[in-house]
């Protein structure tokens, strides 16, 4: 929440302009903690944002701290590092043998158009400016917060260790060819062959008919996740135990929200800091893998996978 390219900022869950005084600030405050009780008919979701809002600007040195990091005020804070590309980790660990850039199309396709956006001839400092990010149309702010939360994903699964195997940005367009059809990331471990879709839509989101629905989410997310499933399984002749939809923690009234079997396929919505743990143990009807089988299923996506 406030750290997504598609999230609110604290003014904007509360309802008044950056520049408001304390005053009004707090009357603004009041005002939407009893708009949005869910004694009241509010919006318990909401609720929770008007709470976290206040914890963020509720003081002067809590708003200071919050407007230098969000582009809010005169100077940013030298430290933060917005939303660009994270720093390699020195890790000496044993980690998940990984393959392909995680939100690396995402983040190029980004960089082309923000500069696109703001015109020829204009000089842009830092595409990743929080100010520059929020005044962006939301396609690319999308963009980015996809990249965001498919770089996210990545760092978990590498965690993982060494029995897992992981592709990234797996072109999955079959003959259309098109870069921006892809499976966000094939998990192979001994709990199974997974599918992931890293999202973020900027708010929390709910399920109705195996979907995953919301204000401004598109439709048929988990469709289109299966069918690029397909797509790839049918290209390296595997088989997929499961897929996994992950968002952050939120954006889901649930860690781990089992949707059952959608198209044969078990179906997961898991929030972020559970998905470790969903990858580990498996989904309930996803069969394990193991021995000379686990071999043989890495061999083939080795051998057919191919990166946008």
């Amino acid at each position: 929440m406030f750290d997504s390219p598609l999230s609110a900022s604290a003014y904007e869950v509360l309802q008044v302009d950056p520049t408001a005084d304390d005053e009004t600030l707090r009357r603004a405050y009041r005002l939407r903690l009893r708009q949005t009780h869910p004694d009241t008919g509010g919006d318990a979701a909401v609720f929770v944002q008007v709470q976290r809002a206040w914890e963020l600007v509720g003081t002067a040195e809590a708003r200071a701290a919050y407007d230098r990091g969000h582009g809010f005020g005169a100077e940013q804070a030298p430290e933060w590092s917005g939303w660009r590309p994270p720093a390699p980790r020195a890790d000496t660990r044993p980690r998940a043998r990984s393959y392909g850039h995680p939100g690396g199309w995402r983040r190029e396709r980004y960089l082309t158009l923000i500069r696109e956006w703001v015109g020829r001839g204009v000089t842009v400092d830092d595409p990743y400016d929080p100010a520059l990010v929020r005044s962006a149309p939301h396609h690319l702010r999308r963009l980015l917060a996809d990249a965001l939360a498919e770089e996210e994903t990545a760092r978990t699964v590498a965690d993982l260790g060494m029995g897992y195997t992981v592709w990234h940005d797996v072109a999955a367009s079959g003959r259309d060819g098109d870069p921006d059809v892809k499976l966000d990331h094939i998990v192979l471990g001994p709990s199974g062959l997974f599918g992931i879709l890293s999202e973020d839509f900027g708010g929390p989101v709910g399920v109705r008919r195996g979907e995953i629905v919301g204000e401004g989410i598109p439709e048929g997310s988990v469709a289109g996740l299966l069918a690029r499933m397909r797509v790839v399984s049918r290209a390296a002749r595997v088989k997929f135990t499961g897929a996994i939809v992950v968002l952050p923690d939120e954006d889901v009234t649930e860690m781990i929200q089992e949707l059952g079997k959608v198209k044969g396929v078990p179906v997961a919505l898991v929030s972020r800091s559970a998905l470790a743990t969903v990858l580990r143990r498996g989904l309930p009807g996803a069969r394990a893998i193991g021995g000379t089988e686990l071999f043989e299923i890495r061999t083939r996506l080795q051998h057919t996978a191919q990166f946008v």
